[in-house]
């Protein structure tokens, strides 16, 4: 779950880290009662990157030229998200920029502190063009990251005295926040120099979904569309795609494979949507309910191979909310031959291959709508 810039600065003040004084704003009317010290900064709140590269991220000076920018800046599209809200906050002289975050580092199995004198610009292009600028520092998640290690970390990116000592306690802050809001990603980008102090500029939190029920005070993600969030709250694994082939399988790793095929055959997928292992039927009739009320969808294709889920319930989910559009299912497995013959006696018809399911599927998406088709 990614937050706002807003929202993450919001937690690092909570844990007491240097953030500039700022509030949100959904309309430029609203600038003229900030209580802020001018200039400011103008930064849209979207969770993507590339903000200023976009124009997104403006200096204002005075309390109307905040407000013309923010009025500029507000229902942009940056990389496809609208701009509903900005962040006005207080700008910063800017002496030097730097580099801060802990990672959940899968490849070491661990977390990972990641730090660079090469902040302001995005890590992974320093990290291809100069990769001697980044320092990395492993966890150990027993005894957490300790202020020695925060210590070697920062005189590697130059700090001593009492730079270094600042760098110290922000390094120490940062990974308790990172390890007590069970985070994925927690970064500072840039952690700045600013009037002979470090200042959080740009917080970036990514928290770890599994984790969110130990959270109860969290926003509600902006992520996941309406689709998304409704399919989660049926315990439903479903992510919207821009193609027109709406999928639905069981176990992650088996829909990944099913939109694969449908991309080798020509298709695009609408979705990925995974009703999980022992999927029931009234599981199999909502997931048909909420793959096919997206947009756009041409064809459906269902890719069953049961385990531990049955074929008997999957047939009977399909039977009592048939597919809307043109379907092609693939049903084998745990009591294929009852599912297989619910589904010939609802007059719907099932494959075992999945590769010719696919490619039936595809074929169904491109055939001329028929009329009155949605």
């Amino acid at each position: 779950m990614k937050l706002h810039e807003y929202q993450a600065k919001e937690i690092f003040a909570r844990y007491g880290l240097p953030v500039q004084r700022g509030a949100v704003v959904e309309a430029a009317e609203q600038v003229a009662g900030l209580d802020l010290r001018y200039p400011v900064v103008v930064k849209a709140q979207v969770l993507v990157g590339g903000r200023g590269k976009a124009g997104g991220i403006k200096l204002a000076s005075t309390p109307t030229e905040a407000e013309a920018k923010v009025r500029a800046i507000l229902g942009m599209e940056i990389q496809g998200e609208r701009v509903s809200r900005v962040l006005v906050a207080e700008a910063a002289e800017i002496d030097a920029e730097y580099y801060l975050a802990f990672v959940t580092d899968r490849s070491a199995r661990g977390v990972t502190a990641v730090a660079s004198a090469a902040g302001g610009v995005e890590i992974e292009t320093v990290a291809h063009t100069t990769p001697e600028k980044i320092v990395r520092g492993a966890v150990d998640p027993f005894l957490g990251f300790q202020p020695f290690q925060a210590r070697s970390l920062g005189r590697r990116l130059g700090f001593a005295g009492p730079h270094l000592a600042e760098f110290e306690r922000i390094c120490t802050t940062l990974y308790r926040l990172y390890w007590d809001e069970d985070a994925d990603l927690a970064e500072i980008n840039p952690l700045a120099l600013a009037g002979g102090h470090l200042l959080c500029v740009d917080a970036k939190l990514v928290l770890d979904d599994n984790a969110l029920y130990r959270h109860q005070n969290l926003p509600a993600s902006e992520e996941m569309t309406p689709l998304e969030r409704e399919a989660r709250s049926h315990g439903l694994a479903y992510v919207e795609l821009d193609g027109d082939i709406a999928v639905i399988g069981n176990g992650a790793g088996l829909v990944m494979s099913t939109l694969d095929l449908l991309a080798h055959f020509g298709g695009r997928a609408a979705n990925f949507l995974d009703v999980g292992g022992g999927a029931s039927a009234e599981a199999m009739q909502t997931a048909l309910e909420i793959a096919q009320r997206k947009s756009g969808i041409r064809a459906i294709f269902i890719n069953i191979f049961g385990g531990i889920t049955r074929c008997d319930d999957v047939a009977r989910g399909i039977v009592e909310n048939p597919p809307r559009v043109p379907a092609s299912i693939r049903l084998t497995g745990t009591n294929e031959e009852e599912g297989q013959r619910i589904l010939r006696q609802a007059g719907i018809v099932a494959g075992l291959d999945a590769d010719e399911a696919a490619r039936a599927a595809v074929e169904l998406a491109r055939r001329p709508p028929r009329r009155g088709d949605g």
